[in-house]
């Protein structure tokens, strides 16, 4: 089934953007689709769903093929039981570039879905040919040591706490998204529309309970980060973007690993980059990745 709406890419009328629903690694995957030209897929993280990109597919779609996966168990993708660590999250963007036809592409992930894209670089370099990651930690590699000085992010043991958070936050789902929604933007919110699809997506205990795997499957994604790590590192052209509150300790991880890493700061920018800092992303993603 393909579903077209013309209407979320205003800058570009000529160049709708699609639905699809597509197998991939043994689930269903809802994707995006708009533009033609050198593909770029994007990849979402908490609480977000492929709609975290709406504000950048349309100047992007005139350049490339941007392909906006809802990742496994969130969004419209399949509730799937397990899977939730960087190696099976990494299969599944393989097996969407797998099904759309392509080869390679440029790779742009943030938040819980960098390890996967940074896994799939390090794994498969030959489908990655430039890896854009944002406001991420990559599980225990070295040079995060400021930014977890007084430890993780509170909400990171909580999710972590094997059917805890599904449970108490049932009836309580908006609010818990909205508190991770304002402070991602430092306080000037998302627009209604998106917020909406936020919390839809993110509402009953199937959905939280998909959405806290990713925290729980962390300890497994670290292990093969650094093991994938040890193997070799990215020799693909690399830029790690930071803002509030990760800043560069991203950058700083990736520095060792990286052959070819670019680091920026987007100054007055919450956590959540694509919405909250459209234009300055595009300023940085525009010229990445022409190839």
């Amino acid at each position: 089934m393909v579903t077209t709406w013309r209407t979320l890419l205003p800058d570009v009328p000529d160049r709708p953007l699609t639905l699809r629903r597509i197998a991939t690694n043994g689930i269903h995957v809802t994707v995006a689709t708009a533009g033609t030209g050198s593909p770029v897929v994007l990849l979402h993280g908490f609480p977000h769903t492929w709609q975290l990109w709406r504000e950048v597919i349309g100047p992007l779609a005139t350049r490339h093929r941007v392909i906006a996966p809802d990742l496994r168990g969130l969004g419209a993708s399949s509730r799937a039981a397990d899977g939730y660590d960087a190696g099976t999250l990494a299969a599944d963007v393989a097996g969407i570039l797998d099904a759309m036809g392509e080869s390679s592409a440029a790779v742009v992930a943030i938040d819980a879905a960098v390890p996967a894209a940074v896994l799939l670089a390090l794994r498969q370099p030959d489908r990655v040919h430039r890896l854009v990651v944002m406001e991420s930690l990559l599980g225990t590699l070295p040079g995060a040591e400021d930014f977890l000085a007084a430890g993780p992010p509170w909400w990171f043991g909580f999710h972590a706490v094997p059917g805890l958070a599904e449970t108490v936050l049932i009836g309580h789902e908006a609010q818990y998204i909205d508190w991770f929604l304002h402070m991602g933007t430092l306080g000037r919110g998302v627009p209604a529309e998106v917020r909406k699809a936020f919390i839809d997506a993110y509402t009953g205990s199937d959905a939280l309970r998909c959405a806290f795997s990713y925290y729980r499957a962390l300890p497994a994604s670290a292990r093969q980060i650094r093991d994938a790590v040890a193997r070799g590192g990215l020799v693909m052209p690399t830029l790690a973007i930071g803002a509030h509150p990760v800043g560069n300790a991203l950058e700083r991880q990736l520095r060792p690993v990286a052959a070819d890493l670019t680091g920026h700061l987007i100054p007055d920018c919450g956590h959540i980059i694509p919405l909250d800092r459209p234009k300055e992303l595009l300023d940085l993603l525009m010229p990445f990745t022409a190839v």
